[in-house]
């Protein structure tokens, strides 16, 4: 999934780092949620995932990934919006936020999308609908469309992006209408908190709403791709950004806020075995059968929740680290994680293409095993091509963010 940025997008006044700075933990979650992803696509495509026993079920759902990936969303972009509200800090400038995400994600996808087109897809190269389905990242939508499964061959991993675009684009709404709907609550800022926890409640239960829609009266798989299933995982990313505003809003100690923040950092552990344990659930038949989708309106009701708990949970820690140099901090927010999270977008961008690439060279079939053999290579293949797009690609054109101010 895309990359949003750790450090903020200098949208509002000056905060603590909490609020409106840089999380370099976040970062070590970024980095094992991009290569999460990537031993998925790899155990997906040479069968390793459709094995019996656990470890096979535990490889088949490390799709857990893209909700992390969307909780982090959550929770970023939506930091200065709730710093505002409760900090009093100056308003989000809408026109450089949406400026700086196009930027920040549409050039190295232009480029991925341009290369998996000409290698795989040469007899559409003239089909100017498609071009600009995939360009504004609307393939979600496009439901004739003449590839097969979620996108073109080497761009199937993009239906997440596309989802997240339309959550970039969403924000300032929703976080209009959550702002209007706490300062209704007043001016005391723990009421106002509060209220925006319950809007970002209502805001969760959409998306099992969604999930009811899309399998009655009839069933229709599309839906399972388009944004309002996936609101309960920017939700969660969400809560703790108001969370980060509402303890630094209030100065006493003895806060509720605040004593809620020591009491979700005291055991990072903890939050870490809840999040292993639904993990462990989500890999059994609770969730559906693997690799068939979504095959029944309860265990898309279980895979929402499972997968909402991994997220928060494995969050909460990098979130809220405990003070000093503890092991959250040595194990997520050291130079090596920090670099994966910096190219994490690439290795996102461009796993598939590797994936495809290799299997070519080396003239394999699909499902034909050989995992730990795949895996290496085109991990390297995939690093190789991710910190080239982030040396060439990503960090020059930053600097168009200038262009808006």
């Amino acid at each position: 999934m895309t990359e949003t940025s750790s450090r903020s997008e200098s949208l509002a006044g000056p905060a603590p780092a909490e609020v409106d700075g840089h999380l370099d933990t976040l970062d070590g979650v970024r980095a094992i949620a991009a290569f999460a992803v990537l031993v998925f696509h790899v155990a997906s495509e040479s069968g390793a995932a459709l094995r019996d026993g656990f470890g096979g079920a535990l490889l088949s759902r490390g799709d857990v990934a893209v909700p992390i990936f969307f909780a982090l969303s959550g929770l970023l972009l939506y930091r200065p919006f709730a710093a505002a509200l409760l900090r009093g800090d100056s308003p989000v400038r809408v026109r450089v936020y949406l400026w700086k995400r196009a930027v920040r994600i549409l050039p190295a996808y232009w480029l991925v999308v341009v290369v998996a087109m000409l290698i795989w897809s040469r007899d559409h190269l003239s089909d100017g609908w498609s071009w600009l389905t995939l360009l504004t990242l609307s393939q979600n939508y496009a439901t004739g469309s003449w590839w097969y499964g979620l996108g073109p061959k080497g761009l199937a991993q993009m239906w997440s992006l596309s989802v997240e675009v339309a959550f970039y684009v969403l924000l300032p709404l929703l976080a209009a209408a959550l702002a209007a709907f706490a300062r209704r609550g007043g001016g005391d800022v723990h009421r106002r908190a509060r209220r925006l926890l319950i809007g970002l409640g209502a805001l969760a239960a959409l998306s099992f709403g969604w999930t009811l829609l899309t399998y009655y009266p009839a069933y229709r798989p599309f839906l399972n791709s388009w944004p309002p299933r996936s609101m309960v995982f920017f939700a969660a990313g969400m809560a703790l950004a108001v969370l980060l505003a509402w303890v630094h809003a209030d100065p006493d100690e003895d806060s509720p806020a605040r004593r809620l923040r020591r009491a979700m950092s005291a055991s990072p552990g903890s939050w870490w075995l809840v999040a292993a344990l639904a993990y462990a659930v989500a890999a059994s038949p609770v969730t559906g059968t693997r690799f068939l989708g979504i095959d029944g309106v309860w265990s898309g009701l279980f895979e929402l929740t499972l997968y909402t708990v991994v997220a928060f949970c494995l969050l909460v820690p990098a979130t809220l680290p405990p003070p000093g140099d503890s092991p959250v901090r040595l194990l997520l927010a050291n130079p090596v994680m920090g670099f994966l999270g910096r190219i994490s977008y690439g290795v996102f961008l461009w796993q598939f293409a590797a994936i495809y690439l290799w299997y070519g060279f080396t003239a394999q079939q699909q499902f034909t095993g050989g995992f730990l053999v795949n895996l290496v290579p085109v991990t390297a293949m995939t690093l190789l091509l991710a910190t080239l797009t982030h040396r060439y690609v990503e960090r020059p054109l930053r600097r168009l963010n200038h262009l808006v101010r």
